[in-house]
């Protein structure tokens, strides 16, 4: 019995990415993209469609949890911790939206370009999967992050506040008890914002893919959650407890996609070692594995390879940082962006925003150095995207729009 719930719960992952693999190769659902696409043509079809998954993912939540068919509070990523760890968040996210844009997509993106035939993403999410595993097995982590991360990170319980749940945030500050019914109405509340603002756009209401898209990412991020903190998880989790060798990366979660790389490396290091095959190594098999069945049936399978040294070095860049940063900020754009964002964990908000801010640096970066070449030097490249994105004023550009 133990064995045959950990296999349905790890069956039921890796069914669930296989569709997310396959739909978000249909749709051309990518965060990255969305990211470039709003900031190098203004175009926002796929930042709602992330917007639109996001929503979904919140609304299952609440629901789920006002009906208590799950728990976010105790996941096993600690969303909803008590510690606020913003410097992790903020720089976590910053390195891994630097990053994704480098390797031109985040985790499940390269994931999705693996079952398209993109060898350079093999490289991508190998050199990344070491990262997290240098950030997660060994003293790296505590080393160069942790020992001046947590001094710095209040701890909410201290203040007698549970969880960083936007829920519990407000019941506090207004001396309310009832911190589950308020993430319920604020999670509703904020979920029906995100619908009015994301289809107010004609073109993305006359989008299918993009709806699609949307749609499909929200509910296999939803049914990750009600997989392992529904009652299959409860049962998974009960029988656990009776096991002499329990595996490992057990208790209710959803999906991201950077931590898994590292553990994928541990499980393909001991092959006969099934008890590696994790909820989120299976997970990225199944992305892969979805992402190539659409590949075939679309006729869309083709290699790619390095265009040149610099290609290589700035996709390996890349992944050194999402690896990094995706451990660091406890996610990537689906982890945090979306499974993260809907237990409404302030700081799942505040990573995501991060992430975005680092892409979108990037690109602006980037286009003014192809534009103005050796004038632009990185300050003044930089500079001059922060004032594009009225961050900065007007008075210090020092490059002129372009």
């Amino acid at each position: 019995m133990n064995l045959e719930i950990t296999t349905q719960v790890i069956v039921w992952g890796g069914a669930l990415a296989f569709i997310l693999g396959a739909v978000a190769s249909k749709t051309n659902f990518c965060t990255m993209g969305a990211v470039s696409d709003w900031v190098n043509m203004g175009d926002t079809g796929r930042m709602r469609a992330w917007f639109l998954a996001v929503a979904v993912a919140i609304i299952g939540v609440a629901l789920l949890q006002s009906m208590s068919l799950l728990d976010t509070a105790t996941s096993r990523v600690p969303y909803r911790g008590s510690v606020f760890f913003w410097p992790r968040y903020l720089l976590g996210g910053l390195m891994f939206g630097v990053g994704m844009t480098l390797a031109s997509g985040c985790g499940n993106k390269n994931l999705i370009r693996i079952g398209g035939g993109n060898l350079k993403s093999v490289f991508v999410v190998l050199v990344a999967g070491i990262m997290a595993y240098l950030m997660t097995k060994t003293d790296f982590y505590g080393v160069v992050f942790h020992s001046w991360m947590l001094p710095l990170s209040p701890n909410l319980a201290a203040f007698n506040i549970s969880d960083q749940s936007i829920g519990t945030l407000v019941g506090s500050a207004l001396g309310m008890t009832d911190s589950a019914a308020l993430n319920l109405y604020l999670g509703l509340a904020l979920a029906l914002l995100l619908l009015i603002v994301i289809f107010r756009s004609k073109d993305f209401r006359t989008s299918l893919d993009l709806i699609a898209g949307g749609l499909v990412v929200g509910l296999v991020v939803l049914g990750g959650w009600y997989v392992t903190g529904g009652p299959m998880g409860a049962a998974w989790m009960e029988a656990v407890e009776f096991m002499d060798s329990p595996p490992p990366s057990t208790g209710t979660q959803s999906f991201t996609f950077i931590n898994p790389m590292g553990e994928a490396l541990s499980y393909l290091a001991n092959p006969a070692k099934t008890s590696l095959i994790t909820f989120g190594v299976a997970s990225l098999f199944g992305v892969i594995l979805g992402s190539l069945a659409y590949a075939l049936a679309s006729r869309s399978f083709r290699i790619e390879w390095f265009v040149d040294l610099r290609d290589f070095i700035n996709h390996m860049v890349g992944a050194v940082l999402m690896g990094i940063g995706g451990v660091l900020a406890m996610g990537c754009t689906i982890g945090q962006g979306v499974t993260g964002v809907s237990t409404l964990a302030v700081g799942s908000f505040m990573a995501m925003g991060a992430i975005i801010l680092g892409s979108a640096l990037t690109m602006k970066v980037q286009y003014y150095k192809l534009v103005y070449e050796e004038e632009a030097s990185f300050v003044k490249a930089l500079l001059s995207g922060l004032v594009d994105l009225k961050l900065l004023p007007e008075q210090l550009r020092k490059l002129e729009a372009v």
